[in-house]
């Protein structure tokens, strides 16, 4: 007697389970393109669930419309204008090759890694319109929604890649310290040895100390020695 899961006949051959899926798909045809993106992306989350690569992200990736997903604030990763070109020409020519990594809140995706790529998604017009105004995305972090543990994976991520801003760096160690991290846990999480913790601890607390400050009773030191050296010049003159 067959084993059967709803209306599945898990006796029949792998191939004639296929036939049934493209049989399936074809009918999508005549539903509208948020239908069958939906569609789409609920088979490959159910694959997803059953898969042996199931810890792994990238296992899963699914399209999402560009106005759900959005930058988050504290990414210290800039890209100079050449290499946002060769960006824009890269996915303009091969398309889509890297998902945008995200993690969710509430029904929107926001950018762990891939902010550029979710900006050339948005902004090229003819990459919006190739696309239909959705972004590939893929979820990480899902257990770990700490603002801390969604910064300390952007921070890995351009790290990898030898990409982050020395500046950017030393206001995310600061907020991480605020955060009660250990600096054994910030080198750890972000990949830095104990130096290098410290160096950027020791700027951002230079900076903070010197926050708000106008620093008028140096420019007055300043004229004052100007002063004096025009006082000394007409002294000589008269002289």
């Amino acid at each position: 007697m067959a084993t059967k899961c709803k209306d599945v006949d898990l006796s029949i051959s792998m191939e004639d389970l296929l036939d049934q899926v493209r049989c399936a798909f074809s009918e999508l045809e005549s539903c509208t393109l948020e239908e069958r993106v939906d569609a789409i992306n609920r088979v490959r989350e159910i694959t997803h669930e059953y898969s042996p690569f199931k810890q792994e992200p990238v296992d899963c990736v699914i399209w999402v419309p560009f106005d759900q997903v959005a930058a988050n604030d504290y990414n210290p990763n800039q890209v100079a204008p050449p290499e946002m070109e060769l960006l824009v020409h890269s996915i303009r020519s091969d398309g889509y090759t890297q998902p945008i990594v995200t993690w969710t809140n509430d029904g929107e995706y926001e950018v762990v890694d891939g902010f550029h790529r979710h900006r050339v998604g948005r902004e090229q017009l003819d990459i919006a319109a190739r696309i239909h105004g959705f972004l590939p995305v893929t979820v990480v972090n899902t257990e770990r929604t700490d603002r801390g543990d969604r910064i300390a994976s952007t921070i890995r991520h351009n790290r990898a890649r030898g990409k982050h801003m020395i500046d950017g760096m030393a206001e995310i160690v600061l907020e991480l310290k605020r955060r009660n991290w250990s600096d054994k846990k910030i080198g750890r999480d972000l990949g830095m040895d104990p130096d290098e913790v410290l160096r950027l601890s020791q700027i951002t607390g230079l900076a903070e100390m010197f926050a708000d400050k106008q620093f008028s009773e140096a420019w007055e030191a300043d004229t004052s020695v100007v002063n004096m050296e025009d006082r000394l010049d007409v002294e000589s003159e008269d002289v």
